[in-house]
């Protein structure tokens, strides 16, 4: 298959008579030494942004404080915990918290993978990994202005999806230089160091809260959610003081050879001939992309709905929730770390499948035992945590093993866009549940579901052969 300057094919050249397609851009990485303070640098990166995911979107800010009482009519907030009309409305905050996510995955399903293959062919990732991240940097300090009244739940959800879409474009370029700082016999340790490195990084930042609780803020008046509001902002000036060494240390990809560059909306026109590339040329790359839609669609659910199932489904205190943060952080670093050195070995896809298994079993058993009280959710919740990060990660350096050379950013923005593209499912499924069932227990089956389907996709997925030339057979 040819690569025609007009960038429409998206494999490079097959070798002769073989059937097989040219080296991937991990190929090129071949018997190189990569410096241990790039691998550094990159993978801080991860823990430079984590406290946007486990600290403002998972365990505190949403779980806490935008899912909270405080954002409910005070005549309703004044029935209290047990009233029936008071567990509705804190249901429908969960519910609009879930819409606002699936509107934010709409966003980025349409500009993740046109910002991404502008980044490759002018060769300026971390100029987009910069710009996203400033920006995702000014969502979360703009979060002190949501004051703890009905009238600001809008503004807070909005800003919350808002930074899960330049969490995720930044996310896009990130995951692309990792074939820059990793070779095909270290990829899967590299990958699982950053996401291992983040969820430390969680541990971390939400030890800081817990602290800082025992000391009551030192005085700090709590009024309209001052307390939480603060925390947003320390959120911030943490990805500021983390997240610069892969920007200084790390060194920039060359432009893409041979793509020309073309205006925005001419883009969607290029990005629909490398679909049909891909398809026509890089099978495996294809059906990864969709079946890893469904099932990461799901381990997102886990992240944005977890702490909320702990607080409102099984009432945790505000305590609680921050404890169990810690130790899932914990749980899950340590875990995904060491599943890096199994996807080396054992590869990827294994890795992936145990992994989701592990997840739909764990879900089960804390949906279907959930009127055991906290302790289901405490030991079941934790083994989820164990499952998730292995997933993410060698789902990861899966698509970095078959990704063609000078396409990563745009393969990326790929996977962020079909992961976006079924990103209504776990929001749907979440919230129709409560909906329909009244109780917020119910949105935990929605999630379960959507990983069951993407463990039953993954079973068709193969591992592309290898080629003697460093190639792939299609």
């Amino acid at each position: 298959m040819t690569d025609r300057n007009d960038g429409a094919a998206l494999t490079a050249p097959a070798t002769a008579n073989t059937g097989a397609i040219a080296a991937m851009g991990l190929d090129l990485q071949e018997g190189r030494e990569i410096p241990r303070k790039q691998v550094w640098a990159w993978a801080i990166w991860d823990w430079a942004t984590q406290p946007f995911n486990s600290v403002i979107l998972t365990f505190v800010f949403t779980a806490l404080y935008l899912t909270s009482d405080a954002f409910l009519d005070p005549a309703v907030a004044a029935l209290g915990e047990g009233d029936p009309a008071y567990e509705h409305a804190l249901s429908e905050l969960a519910s609009g918290l879930g819409w606002a996510i699936t509107i934010a995955g709409l966003l980025i399903a349409l500009l993740a993978p046109v910002l991404g293959q502008r980044a490759d062919v002018s060769g300026r990732r971390k100029l987009w990994l910069a710009g996203s991240t400033a920006a995702l940097v000014l969502c979360m300090a703009a979060l002190f202005f949501v004051q703890g009244q009905p009238a600001y739940f809008v503004l807070g959800i909005s800003l919350i999806a808002a930074g899960t879409v330049f969490s995720e474009i930044a996310g896009v370029n990130y995951n692309a230089m990792l074939v820059q700082v990793s070779t095909p016999k270290t990829v899967g340790k590299v990958s699982g160091l950053g996401w291992g490195l983040g969820y430390i990084g969680g541990i971390v930042a939400l030890v800081l809260v817990v602290v800082a609780t025992q000391f009551d803020w030192w005085g700090m008046p709590t009024d309209d959610g001052l307390v939480y509001r603060v925390i947003a902002v320390g959120c911030a000036v943490w990805t500021v003081l983390f997240a610069w060494p892969v920007l200084v240390w790390v060194p920039e990809a060359p432009p893409a050879p041979r793509r020309e560059k073309v205006g925005f909306f001419r883009s969607y026109a290029v990005l629909v001939r490398d679909i049909v590339a891909l398809w026509k040329g890089s099978r495996p790359t294809f059906w990864f992309l969709l079946a890893s839609a469904v099932y990461r669609d799901g381990l997102a659910g886990v992240f944005a709905f977890g702490a909320v199932i702990a607080a409102v489904g099984f009432h945790f205190t505000s305590n609680e929730v921050l404890i169990f943060g810690i130790v899932a952080n914990l749980v899950a670093g340590i875990s995904t770390i060491l599943a890096g050195r199994f996807d080396d070995r054992f590869g990827a896809r294994a890795v992936i499948l145990f992994s989701l298994a592990g997840l739909v079993i764990a879900g089960l058993t804390v949906f279907f035992f959930h009127d055991a009280g906290k302790i289901v959710f405490w030991v079941f919740g934790l083994v989820l945590c164990c499952f998730v990060g292995p997933a993410q990660a060698a789902s990861r350096s899966f698509l970095a093993r078959v990704t063609p050379a000078g396409r990563e950013s745009e393969i990326f923005g790929l996977y962020a866009t079909t992961g976006r593209a079924a990103s209504f499912l776990s929001p749907l499924l979440w919230s129709a549940l409560i909906a329909w069932f009244g109780a917020t227990y119910w949105g935990i089956l929605g999630i379960v579901l959507v990983l069951a389907a993407g463990l039953v996709m993954m079973f068709f997925v193969r591992v592309p052969e290898r080629t003697p030339a460093g190639g792939i057979r299609a």
